[in-house]
């Protein structure tokens, strides 16, 4: 996890920008990481609500009349698009050179992985946990 979260090598690319941007060929311009970690982001997003409000319902169907539920929904709003907007800014800073620049794939599938797994894995992790805390209760 702490290579997702590594930013040494997104500056030096930011530092060797404008010595790649002259080396560039047509094919390469169209490569954008800001545009693509923008679509991901959006994609994320909607899968985690989707998938939050699914499992949400389900448990509100069960009829237990907790506020539980609710609660893990306003940890929708609260935490996670200040996070998934985190990942967005962090490539939105790369100058035109920069964000066209191949060598940061890795870096790019690490974050994008890391941002999939959270949309999948924490509404799950959310909904389970509230469970539980309600089944304390």
């Amino acid at each position: 996890m702490n290579k997702a979260l590594d930013t040494s090598r997104i500056r030096s690319v930011r530092q060797q920008g404008a010595r790649h941007e002259s080396a560039r060929t047509g094919a390469e311009q169209k490569l954008d990481w800001r545009r693509k970690i923008s679509n991901h982001v959006a994609y994320g997003l909607l899968v985690y609500t989707g998938l939050h409000i699914f499992l949400t319902m389900k448990e509100l169907k069960t009829g237990n009349g907790s506020l539980l539920p609710y609660m893990a929904l306003v940890v929708l709003v609260a935490a996670i698009i200040p996070a998934a907007r985190w990942f967005e800014m962090r490539w939105r800073e790369l100058s035109d050179a920069q964000a066209a620049n191949p060598t940061l794939a890795p870096d790019f599938r690490r974050e994008v992985a890391l941002m999939w797994a959270t949309a999948l894995g924490l509404p799950a992790a959310l909904t389970f946990g509230f469970k539980a805390v309600a089944s304390l209760l």
